[in-house]
């Protein structure tokens, strides 16, 4: 049996002894994304000396999966930088050269649209037919039209009324299909094409919320979520590079990985059991024992810490924190945990030998005619393909080869992930001779994909505000511990950061970079003195 063993660093109360005697406090970040990795180099620059980050996995990056593919890096998680004024993630990808190479089509203006690129969007039946193009762009007109409205919600503070439940699907797909109904240009077999691409455009729609369904998004919060201006990029050579120019700064001693963390404990409530270890550890110093957090981890070790920032994602904290945390947390933020949303997305990347699609298309989009009517969004398991919105044709072939690159959310995603790559590529391969017509497609010689939602260190792709949550769960989620603060009670003893905590950007890298930031900021204002 492992022994358990508490690193025998002094850890007095910050706002006394420590600073009397000109301590540097203890700082453990707890996961090596890009929230972690921005708050470790922000502390370590303004000279705190005495910083850990623990990450549970074998890799940094969190979020952030770059896999190298013969020439072409693909991206398993974090793709494209969203705006370009003010972001810090493009002015790192600028400052350091990484944008010199993305091409125009990896290069977007406007509202994104999972991969948006020169080109166009084939809108294919599951009978086999294209769509015709002016079909596309009216109901496309129309749908972006409702979007708009869908943000006017919170932007204009407009009340949301009973009939829509409060959800961005319900509402889009009943003033949609009513507009739809009621246009009489149009033919009912047109009709009937538009109102079975409703649930395509919200299947999309869902994968760019990593939401199960968009039924599940708030309709009165949705437009909260914040737009940088400027073009999206892609950044050719691997958003993980972002990831190495953070942790280029931090000294690989500090970043200690497959160091799985499975109990913070804060509040000086360390257990009897902590506090019976430290009796037979003749090495502890006695100051060691009175530790405002202890965080322990799985291999039995427990690291003594004046803050812990917790960056682990919405779907680790909604999972586990009735045992991450003792004491438990307050109910305030158990709530916000609760309320706010998380789900997964996926991608499925096929590589094939040459290309089965013309020059003009970038995206194969799937339009099942019997959903005209359908409201749910939900699939048996065997059907669990049903809810693949689309392929991307990747560009430019040259850097890429012959990729087309698959999006598939939800309780769906997690079926897809139990599935073994055989299955998945020959299920797929039969979805594209289903809807090309063309019965030739070959299965693709390689398949790469992700798989967010399965695994255990993320359970999930990134947040958004579920019906019943607001901006304000956002906030309660990304508030220091303890709450109460007292000459008596440490302050910012376990802070929270991560995508799901920044209340505009939410979902974003740029979101958690900047989480990252402020709970480092807050860190370098408490101890201004200490660090002159």
């Amino acid at each position: 049996m492992q022994s358990c063993e508490i690193s025998a660093d002094s850890t007095d109360d910050p706002l006394s002894s420590g600073l009397r005697r000109k301590r540097q406090p203890r700082i453990v970040v707890i996961g090596a994304g890009l929230a972690g990795l921005s708050a470790a180099k922000a502390l370590l620059e303004s000279g705190f000396t005495d910083v850990t980050v623990l990450e549970a996995t074998d890799r940094i990056g969190g979020r952030v999966q770059s896999v190298q593919l013969g020439h072409a890096t693909f991206e398993l998680g974090a793709t494209w930088i969203h705006g370009s004024h003010g972001n810090p993630v493009y002015h790192l990808a600028e400052d350091n050269g990484l944008l010199e190479e993305t091409t125009d089509s990896e290069r977007s203006v406007g509202r994104i649209s999972l991969y948006s690129k020169n080109g166009v969007a084939y809108h294919l039946t599951n009978n086999g037919q294209r769509i015709p193009k002016d079909v596309v762009e009216e109901f496309s007109d129309l749908y972006n039209e409702v979007y708009n409205l869908t943000q006017e919600f919170f932007q204009r503070g407009k009340p949301v009324n009973a009939e829509s439940q409060n959800s961005v699907g319900v509402f889009t797909r009943d003033v949609v299909r009513k507009r739809v109904k009621a246009d009489p240009d149009d033919t009912e077999a047109v009709k009937r094409l538009k109102l079975a691409m409703i649930q395509q455009y919200l299947k999309v729609e869902s994968c760019e919320s990593s939401s199960h369904s968009m039924d599940e998004v708030s309709l009165s919060e949705f437009g909260e979520w914040t737009e940088i201006p400027g073009a999206h990029h892609v950044i050719p050579c691997g958003f993980i590079k972002i990831v190495e120019i953070l942790a280029r700064s931090i000294p690989k001693s500090v970043i200690q990985l497959r160091k799985p963390v499975k109990c913070i404990h804060w509040n000086q409530s360390v257990s009897k059991e902590i506090e019976r270890v430290a009796d037979h550890n003749s090495d502890l110093p006695e100051e060691n024992k009175g530790s405002n957090v202890f965080v322990e981890c799985e291999d039995c070790e427990f690291i003594p810490a004046d803050h812990v920032i917790v960056t682990v994602s919405l779907g680790v904290l909604k999972k586990r924190h009735e045992s991450l945390f003792h004491p438990r947390l307050p109910e305030e933020k158990v709530m916000a945990i609760e309320k706010l949303g998380i789900n997964t997305t996926d991608k499925i990347f096929l590589e094939f030998e040459e290309p089965f699609w013309s020059s003009e298309c970038n995206s194969i989009q799937f339009v099942w005619e019997d959903e005209a009517e359908s409201e749910s969004l939900t699939y048996p398991e065997e059907l669990w393909y049903k809810k693949i919105c689309s392929f991307d044709v990747l560009y430019p072939p040259e850097r890429y080869g012959h990729v087309l690159s698959g999006w598939i959310c939800g309780e769906e995603a997690l079926i897809m992930e139990k599935c073994d790559d055989e299955t998945v590529a020959e299920t797929c391969t039969e979805m594209l001779r289903k809807f090309t017509g063309n019965p030739n497609i070959p299965k693709p010689r390689r398949i790469l994909r992700s798989s967010w939602g399965s695994n255990p260190h993320f359970r999930g792709s990134y947040s958004y505000t579920q019906v019943g949550s607001s901006g304000a769960d956002v906030e309660k989620l990304a508030k220091p511990l303890p709450y109460a603060e007292s000459s008596k009670t440490p302050p910012m003893q376990v802070m929270f950061s991560g995508e799901a905590t920044h209340r505009k950007y939410y979902s974003t890298t740029h979101g958690a970079v900047l989480s990252g930031q402020r709970e480092a900021a807050r860190l370098i204002e408490m101890y201004q003195e200490l660090l002159q």
